[in-house]
Order: C-alpha cells, then structure tokens, then sequence
C-alpha cells in the first residue's frame, strides 16, 4: 500500500492567517512522518508527505487522483487531501481534516502495537477536537 498526504504549504507554514488550520496541517504532516519512520511494521510501501502550493495542478507527488470541488461556478482542487493506493491500485481519497486525521492516527496505533518504542504525536487542541 502507498500513501500521500498532500497539505497546502501555506496552511503549513501560517501565511493564510489561519492558526487552527495551520495546527491541524501541522499535526497531519507529524503524523505522516513518523508513520513513514515506522512504515514497514504496518506493510505500508511508501508515505509521501507533499506541500502543494497554489497553482500547482494538483500537486501530486507519486499517485495520481485529484479532488475537486465547485464554488460559485469555479472548479476549485482541494489542497488538502490524503491519498491511498492499496496492493490491487484501488485508490482511497480522503479530503476532509477530521477523516485524514483519523485514518493517520488509526494507523500510528496500529504501529505502537508493533514496537515498545513511544511512537505518539502530540496533537494540537483543535485536531483534538476534530477526531474527538
């Protein structure tokens, strides 16, 4: 299985002046990274973090699927979005924070099931919230 977390590069770097938003990119980004240090104990073939920034065409790194929406009649892509290609080239799309932020933190506890190394990831308050 590969996956990709794309995240914009703004949110993450706090240059929209959205503080709870650039705490969850943030969390998310720390959350892909240290599974990506412990991949091998869930059988994930790769992680990829990127950071899309604005007019990139979807910013893909590695696996091709794009998520789109329409606002006031204008297509918009989401920058924010976690992407997974299972064994089979099924592809799994998640756009939303909260469901990104669940599926990361589903599969870092599955990976402190396999070691007696503390694999945590302080979340912030606001990503707290959201998976609740």
């Amino acid at each position: 299985m590969r996956m990709e977390l794309r995240v914009c590069k703004h949110c993450y770097e706090g240059t929209h002046g959205n503080p709870e938003k650039t705490a969850i990119t943030k969390d998310m980004v720390a959350l892909a990274e240290r599974i990506r240090e412990y991949k091998d104990l869930i059988g994930l073939d790769s992680l990829y973090v990127t950071r899309v920034a604005e007019g990139d065409p979807g910013g893909e790194e590695v696996l091709p699927a794009v998520v789109a929406s329409i606002e006031n009649d204008r297509i918009t892509l989401t920058d924010t979005q976690l992407v997974m290609e299972d064994d089979r080239q099924n592809m799994l799309v998640y756009p939303e924070p909260a469901d990104i932020l669940e599926v990361l933190t589903r599969n870092l506890d599955q990976i402190s099931q396999q070691t007696r190394q503390d694999v945590a990831v302080e979340l912030s308050e606001e990503s707290a919230e959201l998976i609740g």
